[in-house]
């Protein structure tokens, strides 16, 4: 059944908006309902016109849930496009594929056989609001694809262009377990509009929506939402971190980047706590691996102390240990009184050497990564970790810090198990010695999530979840959104594995 609502205001005609909201056919699985597009619309019914518009022209508001004839559906389609003032169209249901791969928005009723003649054809969208101006139309989409649309929008990476409208949503892939009323992204978007009296542009606002929505692993977004959450206040940037976050201006001032840096470098017991790794790099920044260590522990531990690295591995070697020198008798004037009566001396005793200054070996480390050499890199790594280990002990600062380094390497190689057992193991270590809501503390929490977020194998996600989950728990400051997205993610990994 289709219900048309009009919202009656005063103004001229030329300057009307519209708001059609399309329910599709239900996406369900195994009896399991995955996209509820009624009730997506019963949510929606409640926002104001004028926020689901995101504009205070007169509009009406165009409601159709459950129609089944594709040419009814397409001229109301093709009525709203012909509106002079902002336009929204919300689509929500089942995306699938025809036998010629072309792309429908399934209605009730559509079958893998009837596609073609049931279904609203995504090309038939994209002719409707061609010749709309540009900035005036946004289409919003919740969907989740079947196994027919699923590898096309694989194989494509994007939907078929809508010309000048401005496209926000998702995608969920086939299987994901669903659950019941509105789906998360839209009732994540209702979220975001009352939480925003002020509204937000359309893509501030589908961004702040993914980055608070729990989605399904692999689900396809549109477009991928550059800014997630608002900027986070972190502590002054130190040179270290700009290093290994990939800022080599430092390096450039090297006389032919062969020799270390002209200030005086410290020793790893020297370096603060202030000035661990703490940032954050983009998601597309890394690459995947087909596997990953299982534990901490199966690196290899028989990487020789720093002073016994390889050579190419370790940063210049300083000079040879020097003795103190003995002191010497000032030279006789050539003018001398005579010899008075000897008086005894006491004899100089030899100072012990003083311990070599060891250059700052984590800018060699940084060149190592960026050129790609992560073995060597994580090597080298793990030999100073080990040698701070034996110094100063196993949860001091100095062997933490050496700990989120090599969970950096982990995570620039895109090995994310490991780098999520470090990162946990480093936020652990600093929350015995720091307060829960330190930067450094809530930092490697953080990092530990998102590494954990990547990890492709399901059984390796499950297995590193509870310790990941007690960290995020432990820390009272932190968004909660953390908690409730790692616990999802859990269940629907528990789902997907059947239990085990």
């Amino acid at each position: 059944m289709s219900t048309v609502l009009y919202m009656q205001t005063n103004g001229a005609d030329q300057q009307r908006g519209h708001v059609l909201l399309i329910a599709g056919d239900v996406a369900s699985r195994r009896r399991t309902v995955q996209v509820e597009p009624s009730a997506n619309l019963a949510a929606l019914a409640i926002v104001p016109t004028p926020v689901l518009l995101g504009s205070n022209v007169p509009s009406d508001t165009t409601y159709l849930d459950g129609i089944r004839d594709q040419n009814a559906l397409l001229m109301r389609l093709r009525t709203a496009a012909a509106t002079p003032g902002p336009l929204l169209v919300y689509l929500s249901g089942r995306l699938t594929a025809d036998r010629r791969q072309q792309l429908h928005l399934a209605l009730p009723g559509s079958t893998t056989s009837t596609t073609r003649y049931t279904a609203l054809p995504w090309e038939w969208l994209g002719a409707e609001l061609r010749t709309r101006p540009a900035g005036l139309t946004t289409i919003l989409l919740d969907l989740a694809a079947d196994k027919h649309a699923w590898p096309l929008l694989q194989e494509y990476g994007t939907l078929p262009d809508t010309a000048s409208a401005e496209t926000y949503g998702v995608i969920a892939p086939p299987g994901f377990p669903g659950s019941h009323g509105a789906s998360t992204y839209t009732r994540h978007w209702i979220e975001q509009l009352r939480l925003n009296p002020d509204r937000p542009a359309s893509s501030r606002l589908h961004a702040l929506t993914v980055g608070s929505a729990a989605l399904p692993p692999g689900t396809f977004i549109i477009p991928a939402a550059p800014e997630i959450t608002a900027p986070v206040p972190r502590p002054p940037v130190s040179n270290l971190q700009r290093l290994l976050a990939g800022d080599t201006s430092l390096l450039q001032r090297l006389p032919g980047r062969r020799q270390p840096e002209p200030e005086p470098q410290r020793r790893p017991d020297e370096i603060p706590w202030d000035e661990a790794i703490t940032y954050e790099l983009p998601p597309g920044a890394h690459q995947r691996v087909p596997d990953v260590d299982r534990t901490v522990q199966a690196e290899s531990r028989t990487v020789p102390v720093p002073q016994q690295a390889p050579q190419q591995q370790v940063p210049p070697r300083p000079s040879p240990p020097v003795a103190a020198p003995v002191p010497q008798p000032a030279p006789a004037s050539a003018y001398q009184y005579p010899a008075p009566v000897p008086v005894p001396q006491p004899v100089p005793v030899a100072q012990p050497p003083a311990p070599p200054v060891q250059p700052d070996p984590r800018p060699h480390i940084h060149e190592l990564a960026a050129a790609g050499r992560f073995h060597e890199a994580a090597q080298l790594a793990q030999a100073w970790e080990q040698h701070t280990l034996h110094a100063y002990g196993v949860d001091s600062p100095q062997a933490t810090q050496w700990t989120e380094i090599r969970a950096d390497l982990a995570k620039m190689e895109g090995r994310w198990l490991l780098a999520t057992q470090l990162w946990v193991a480093a936020g652990r270590t600093r929350l015995a010695h720091q307060a829960p809501d330190a930067p450094e503390v809530m930092a490697a929490a953080t990092s530990a999530h998102y590494c954990w977020a990547m990890i492709p194998t399901p059984r390796d996600a499950i297995a590193c979840a509870p310790e990941l989950i007690s960290l995020l728990r432990a820390l009272p400051s932190l968004d909660r959104r953390h908690v409730a997205t790692a616990q999802e993610r859990l269940q629907y990994l528990h789902a997907a594995t059947g239990g085990r």
